[in-house]
């Protein structure tokens, strides 16, 4: 049996053995390196790229969207708004109303007895 190696049985502890270990490789920089797939490093660092480039383009999404949403809700505001002074703006447009609403403010301002001048050269 010296030729021969004796075969390693699995133990429990190994398994906290390769954790420290694969920590450590973590730490020197060397973990890529112990698995053997150095060859692949551009594949691994492009696929991550992708991965951060679909979260952000992701994140960009949902902010359009809620920005979308309030102005949508801003505008609707403002056509309820916009409702409320025209309807405001019709009902004093007629001359009789203005002239009573001068008259109950106690305004001095009268409808004109005769059209304005018009200046010419």
């Amino acid at each position: 049996m010296k030729g021969q190696e004796k075969e390693r049985k699995w133990r429990v502890s190994d398994i906290g053995r390769a954790i420290v270990n694969s920590l450590v490789a973590i730490a020197k920089g060397q973990f890529i390196l112990r698995l053997k797939v150095d060859k692949y490093f551009l594949q691994v660092v492009w696929t991550f790229f992708l991965f951060a480039m679909f979260i952000l383009f992701g994140l960009g999404v949902d902010v359009t969207l809620s920005k979308v949403e309030n102005n949508k809700q801003r505008l609707q505001e403002l056509e309820i708004l916009h409702t409320q002074k025209r309807y405001e703006l019709i009902s004093l447009s007629r001359r009789s109303t203005v002239g009573r609403l001068l008259k109950e403010n106690g305004s001095q301002v009268t409808e004109p007895q005769k059209p304005a001048a018009t200046l010419q050269e």
